[in-house]
């Protein structure tokens, strides 16, 4: 029952960055390719009917996790308060900034949100990469001072007495957001015409070389900062499928001629490099550098298997529905957001 769990609370956080991830990269590329108020709306418009529905993927997700591994939650949530609280405050900001644009038309209210709505954007994407990261490198007191909060930096390595912030957690949020800004920019392409598609197709053609050179990067070196990601895969090698999916949906991206596949290409990478992260961290879910028997895994945080055999009866109904939405929703509002 912990393996399953697992492995739900994985595809549910990927789920939510695959959904989630395209309103966030819709906000990192607000400014830089709406050249009119026109164009900005037409932005706003396209993730207008799914922004909301899609961060209840993220609720659902953190539920979750505080019921199927709550050793987990309370360790991450304490040692990690400092970037949660700004991805709380941030995730406020931009539905803020949503739905109060349009209230008052004057030449200071829409530029004033516009750029929170960008902002907001940019800064979440960099946080949930950061955070994401610090959460599967792990950190110096996991389980010994369950309470204990870190810095935002010390030394800042990666390793020893490490922080909130490192070069390599700084390394990891870029790629995040350059990495959402392309899953951003492919779907603004998939649901505009005209010039801003246009401008969101070049965008997306520049800003893939670089994710790709960065992807390369953090992958190398991902392997010496947290060394049993290789140890699960040199044990279980058929794990190396979610790398090669990321590795199709990031060539995809590039070589298909559709707007419709260049963004499923997009989901496939995303979704092959979390769940890549996924199986190199099993059956951790909070891994200690320093000692691994202070390390936390899906057996030491879960609850007893018959409440998670309970949890799952009620898991699942809960879940289509959630899903059976999202479909709706995507599907009642296919097609291009017409000026």
């Amino acid at each position: 029952m912990e393996a399953i769990w697992f492995w739900l609370v994985a595809l549910m956080l990927a789920g939510y960055v695959v959904l989630d991830g395209y309103d966030i990269g819709a906000g990192i590329v607000h400014l830089l390719i709406a050249r009119s108020d026109l164009e900005r709306t037409q932005i706003l418009e396209s993730i207008g009917p799914f922004w909301d529905g899609n961060e209840v993927w993220l609720i659902a997700g953190g539920g979750t996790l505080y019921f199927a591994f709550p050793g987990l939650y309370a360790s991450s949530f304490s040692g990690f308060y400092l970037p949660l609280m700004i991805v709380l405050w941030l995730l406020m900001l931009r539905g803020i900034s949503i739905e109060v644009r349009n209230h008052i038309d004057s030449p200071v209210w829409k530029p004033f949100w516009d750029v929170i709505f960008a902002g907001a954007s940019v800064l979440l994407a960099i946080d949930f990469g950061g955070s994401a990261w610090k959460c599967s490198a792990g950190e110096r007191h996991s389980t010994r001072r369950a309470t204990s909060s870190l810095p935002l930096w010390t030394t800042f390595r990666p390793s020893g007495e490490v922080g909130i912030l490192d070069w390599y957690t700084v390394l990891v949020a870029m790629t995040a957001l350059y990495a959402l800004l392309l899953h951003g920019a492919l779907w603004v392409r998939l649901k505009t015409e005209g010039p801003l598609q246009t401008r969101s197709r070049d965008l997306a053609g520049k800003v893939w070389w670089l994710v790709g050179v960065l992807t390369v990067i953090v992958t190398i070196l991902s392997f010496g900062v947290q060394p049993h990601l290789w140890q699960s895969f040199m044990e279980r090698p058929w794990g190396f499928v979610f790398p090669a999916l990321a590795i199709a949906g990031f060539v995809g991206i590039n070589v298909s001629g559709s707007e419709v596949r260049a963004f499923l290409f997009s989901v496939l990478y995303l979704l092959g490099m979390l769940t890549s992260v996924a199986f190199g961290l099993f059956p951790y879910v909070l891994p200690s550098n320093t000692d691994p028997n202070l390390s936390l895994t899906i057996y030491n945080t879960a609850p007893a298997a018959y409440g998670l055999r309970v949890g799952l009866a009620w898991w699942i109904p809960g879940m289509a529905l959630a899903s059976a939405y999202s479909i709706f929703t995507h599907r009642k509002f296919a097609g291009k957001v017409r000026p």
